[in-house]
């Protein structure tokens, strides 16, 4: 028997999507601990990276504590937050990231738990700029649309969900520059789902461009898996953002889901050729070519 913010054996009333019944908290311990392991199996994490919340009610956060291997933890480890980030419940101290969790529950009412993680291949994308956005493969296209890159913030600070603002809303996975990604759903198995399908896109495009250059869908056939998600049962955020993903027919327009452009600051894309025109006439300028 464990101890819960409700007491011992909690019957605290959150919905279970998976099985269509109630669970208890003590059940939700279970399945943070559960999804903490895979994520550590999986090499997303290492030592204490990473944390997972879930939300338990319209006062309650239940999460992982700062300090704490997510490969390694027991129910009793997790803590509880109210919606200010307040610890209410537990042994550890909270996270510095919990801000983030916290945002989107508030941004997104629907959505029920949260998984941040540094999974090695997407991350690698992260910090060399580049969102995930091509419209490389039909299941990510139905499932997440895309994966778009939010600006660098200082970890546990104001500053690391700033850039996030503007994309929380529109999408159920992001990337963080130059630091890791973060997924959400209607329960931690969803979140923790999105995250693998996002890290297993990472490597597919990886590999597509070690061979020569990933090839996308054209924008008719992107149109086609957007609409099969009815069909399909699929209830994603994204429904065809601009540039969302980028069809074959628009990767000469530039990455549309692109790094956010520094506040004050206009951004601007040119193609390839454009851009070696460019480097050309830089270098006939300084005598060189």
């Amino acid at each position: 028997m464990i101890a819960t913010s409700m007491g011992r054996l909690s019957g605290a009333v959150c919905y279970n999507r998976r099985s269509r019944m109630v669970k208890t908290e003590r059940e939700y311990r279970d399945d943070i601990v559960q999804i903490g392991r895979l994520v550590f199996q999986k090499g997303w994490v290492a030592a204490n990276d990473g944390n997972i919340s879930i939300r338990l009610d319209a006062g309650r956060i239940l999460c992982t504590p700062t300090g704490v291997c997510k490969g390694m933890m027991d129910p009793d480890d997790l803590i509880v937050v109210d919606y200010k980030g307040n610890k209410i419940f537990g042994r550890r101290e909270r996270t510095s990231e919990i801000a983030m969790h916290l945002t989107v529950y508030e941004m997104r009412p629907e959505i029920k738990a949260v998984v941040h993680a540094h999974p090695p291949v997407a991350t690698g994308f992260a910090t060399a700029g580049r969102p995930l956005n091509l419209a490389l493969l039909p299941e990510v296209i139905i499932g997440l649309g895309c994966v778009p890159l939010a600006g660098y913030g200082l970890p546990g600070t104001p500053e690391l969900t700033e850039p996030m603002l503007p994309l929380i809303p529109k999408y159920d996975a992001l990337l963080m520059a130059n630091h890791g990604a973060v997924c959400y759903g209607e329960d931690v198995f969803q979140a923790y789902f999105r995250m693998e399908t996002m890290e297993h896109f990472a490597r597919i495009h990886l590999v597509a461009e070690l061979l020569g250059g990933a090839k996308a869908l054209p924008r008719p056939e992107v149109d086609k898996l957007l609409d099969s998600r009815t069909r399909y049962g699929v209830k994603a955020k994204v429904s065809g953002e601009p540039g969302c993903p980028v069809a074959a027919d628009e990767t000469d327009a530039g990455p549309a889901c692109a790094l956010a452009a520094p506040r004050g600051e206009e951004r601007f894309y040119v193609t390839r050729s454009e851009l070696i025109g460019l480097v050309d006439e830089a270098l006939k300028a300084r005598g060189i070519a």
